[in-house]
């Protein structure tokens, strides 16, 4: 009886994925590409001056603008997912989330034909209205669709961290498409161009537009199919059926699940740091790869807005074979520990950064002038390390969060594990900002040293952080 008791206690272990979590990916890849599109574009767009179709914002002030706004897209998960848990479920929240997020990419399609006067921070109120539409969209879209990838396992699955890498990979294909689609229609097919074949205004808005049809196309889908190929999951707040009545008792945390809820919030401080060197891609890698990395491919000149895809295409490509190195691992009892994972993907994070020192140092230093450019294979390599990097931390970390939280605080520590990059994003913006000040050789070189640093000391605590983990590291 005892053995009989005991094979009972172990999870099923399937051989393969449910179909649900190819739904979640789906709908997980036109959400990144309705982000990853207007992101792609967005600092561009606040530097760009009016007659070149942007907004003709300062570049220290753009960054800081590109900082808070990816910040709060970061922080509004905390809230959606506490509402999801509490009052409406997963699956209504991902509804207004996704809706939500397709009106405000339709408000910055709106913005070049109406008034330019600034409603604040020098952006006209389009704009304004798009990007706080769009933080608070991804508030109730991102906690969720990431807490229901784990409702579809059970505890002990070893299937979980590779389930987690392959909708890693549906976030990464939408985000390697969404820069080329919109950064064509932007500096190709509707930007104004000389004889010479210089861009002489930028089509912005068609680039918006085409990231709000993105968002439609994965909602469209995620509630068509919901039904058939997720059942019930996500669709009710936790403990509470079809009825709406209460189908489980609230008990006390218990000691073990303190300790893991502990490892959640320390682990998030540490990556952190992550975040904030991964998020340079956007704002100061950007700005940087515009001016002074050599573009010119064959003689085609390649938009600065694609190189947003290298990361994405990186992991659309390594995404597999590292998941299934995970569950190899994994079968053979030789699994890495999470904390051991993320240690090592932010000592990765840090080699990346000093192939960008070794860009500003062929240049022979922070020279101004922009017609020495450093070669292109600085920056591919830096995405390739930063690549692995997050592969080794974001998806695991996903995991972790579905793995170590109480049934009913599930979504709202999801929203927790996404304050890392909240605070990332916004330390990032001021870090961006003094590159132009300080120099991108000294920029660079630090954000290298002090994240192989805090990885380095993630991986020296990862026994008692697994500790702590009472089995389920």
């Amino acid at each position: 009886m005892q053995t009989t008791s005991a094979v009972q206690e172990q999870p099923t272990m399937r051989q393969s994925h449910p179909p649900g979590l190819y739904l979640l990916f789906f709908t997980e890849m036109w959400e990144r590409f309705s982000y990853y599109g207007m992101r792609g574009l967005l600092v561009l767009y606040l530097t760009k001056t009016a007659l070149e179709g942007g907004l003709g914002i300062p570049e220290a002030s753009a960054t800081l603008i590109y900082g808070y706004f990816t910040g709060f897209v970061y922080f509004t998960p905390i809230i959606g997912g506490w509402i999801a848990d509490k009052f409406i479920g997963q699956r209504r929240a991902i509804l207004i989330g996704g809706l939500t997020m397709a009106v405000g990419q339709f408000f910055l399609f709106m913005q070049p034909s109406l008034s330019t006067e600034g409603a604040a921070f020098g952006m006209p109120w389009p704009t304004l209205v798009g990007l706080l539409m769009l933080i608070l969209g991804n508030g109730f879209f991102k906690p969720n669709i990431s807490t229901i990838v784990g409702k579809l396992y059970e505890q002990g699955d070893p299937l979980r961290d590779a389930a987690f890498t392959i909708f890693y990979m549906g976030i990464n294909t939408g985000a390697f498409i969404a820069p080329l689609v919109c950064g064509f229609l932007a500096e190709n097919l509707f930007a104004t161009k000389n004889a010479a074949g210089e861009i002489m205004s930028y089509g912005f808005r068609y680039g918006f537009m085409a990231a709000g049809i993105g968002m439609l196309i994965g909602q469209l889908a995620f509630n068509l199919l919901g039904k058939k190929y997720l059942g019930d999951v996500g669709l009710y707040p936790e403990g509470q059926g079809a009825d709406k009545t209460k189908v489980a008792v609230k008990e006390p945390l218990t000691k073990e699940e303190t300790d893991r809820m502990a490892v959640i919030f320390i682990i998030t401080l540490f990556v952190v740091f992550f975040w904030a060197g991964f998020e340079q891609a956007g704002s100061s890698l950007t700005l940087y790869t515009d001016k002074f990395i050599d573009r010119n491919v064959g003689g085609f000149l390649i938009p600065t807005s694609w190189f947003q895809s290298v990361n994405a295409g990186f992991i659309v490509l390594l995404g597999a074979p590292v998941a299934a190195l995970w569950v190899m691992l994994g079968r053979k009892g030789k699994d890495l520990s999470i904390p051991v994972k993320m240690g090592l993907g932010m000592i990765l994070l840090g080699v990346g950064f000093l192939f960008m020192v070794g860009a500003v140092m062929e240049r022979g230093g922070d020279v101004a002038d922009q017609s020495i450019k450093a070669s292109i294979w600085w920056l591919i390599a830096t995405y390739f390390f930063h690549t692995v990097g997050e592969l080794c931390l974001s998806p695991v970390g996903l995991s972790m969060v579905s793995r170590l939280s109480p049934p009913a605080l599930t979504s709202m520590l999801m929203g927790v594990w996404f304050l890392a990059p909240f605070v990332a994003q916004i330390a990032g913006g001021y870090i961006a900002k003094y590159v132009e000040e300080l120099g991108a050789l000294t920029v660079f070189g630090l954000i290298a040293g002090f994240v192989i640093f805090a990885g380095l000391v993630l991986v020296l605590l990862a026994r008692k952080l697994f500790h702590m983990m009472h089995g389920r590291g």
